[in-house]
């Protein structure tokens, strides 16, 4: 874990803490519970949830619908509030009440590609509209001729032309309305995206394209991703770290490597056993392994069992 303290400011720092090997700590969660409801009627969507994500990394959390990876992505851009806990982004706590300069800045480094591509943009709107949204808000442009210069240059490294920004959303794809939504989520120049299910929405061909569109926006503007995700065979392509989700609750965490080849907790080995197969005669004689979790075992603590390799121990 980071070792500086967190705390209020008014603006963010130029780098976040360094962790024991010398790692840039960009997004730590620091024992985060999230709850909707109150009293009798309470749900405790996310319980005692803990993790680093390092400056420039894929971090990706998995799991069947429910388990709380979206809540999780949603606290993280201030939408969802934590009831216990803490989110910290380069060792500045940024869940709670915070000094409006404070959510500016947040809102500026962190943004998020949403999972329905149709939805998350508005159907009012131009697509250079859309995109110069975050340029208005942030006066990220010098003149008219700077702003346009700025959109062209996005919606080109996005894979769409010029000619399609006087569009709307409706008059095209979902494939590139989800590359829209990227270039929004791009235009201030963010360092941390937050990828919500970005490609389940998607035709197996687009989905590929769009990963690949993302793993390209971050190896040249050194982007660090949460990536939310329920397709495991995706997520072991495009992931330095994976945390295992169910019930509200981390079960596995550890490199996509020891995630995928020595999956150590019950809950992953069922979810790897369901991946499909793509070799029709493996697929007939593929076993699964059910897995049918007992009250006892979510109430356990996230153990160390090997180097960066924690479990859910009972």
């Amino acid at each position: 874990m980071a070792k500086q303290e967190s705390g209020a400011a008014a603006h963010l720092p130029e780098h976040g803490p360094l962790n024991d090997e010398g790692r840039e700590v960009l997004l730590s969660l620091k024992n985060v519970d999230i709850t909707f409801g109150k009293d009798e009627n309470a749900v405790r969507a996310v319980k005692n949830a803990s993790f680093d994500i390092y400056k420039g990394e894929t971090f990706s959390l998995v799991g069947e619908s429910g388990s709380g990876k979206t809540t999780i992505g949603r606290a993280v851009i201030r939408v969802n509030p934590c009831a216990a806990g803490e989110i910290l982004y380069k060792g500045v706590r940024i869940s709670g009440k915070i000094p409006r300069s404070l959510d500016r800045d947040v809102i500026r480094n962190i943004q998020m590609v949403f999972q329905d591509p149709a939805a998350s943009l508005n159907e009012r709107a131009t697509v250079d509209y859309i995109i110069s949204e975050g340029l208005y808000n942030f006066h990220l442009f010098e003149n008219e001729a700077d702003r346009v210069r700025k959109v062209e240059t996005i919606i080109n490294e996005v894979g769409l032309l010029p000619e399609h920004l006087t569009r709307y959303p409706h008059e095209f794809s979902g494939g590139q309305r989800q590359r829209i939504g990227i270039a929004r989520a791009l235009a201030t120049r963010p360092r941390f995206v937050v990828c919500d299910e970005p490609i389940s929405a998607l035709d197996v061909s687009i989905q590929a394209q769009v990963v690949n569109l993302l793993k390209e926006e971050q190896r040249k503007r050194n982007l660090t991703y949460l990536f939310i995700a329920h397709d495991l065979s995706m997520v072991k392509y495009i992931s330095d770290r994976i945390a295992v989700m169910y019930r509200g609750r981390i079960m596995e965490m550890g490199s996509a490597e020891a995630v995928y080849e020595n999956p150590l907790h019950p809950y992953t080995q069922s979810l790897i056993s369901a991946i499909p197969l793509p070799d029709p005669e493996n697929e007939r004689t593929r076993r699964r392994i059910p897995y049918k979790a007992k009250e006892e075992d979510l109430n356990g603590t996230l153990t160390e069992v090997e180097k960066d390799h924690f479990v859910l121990n009972s």
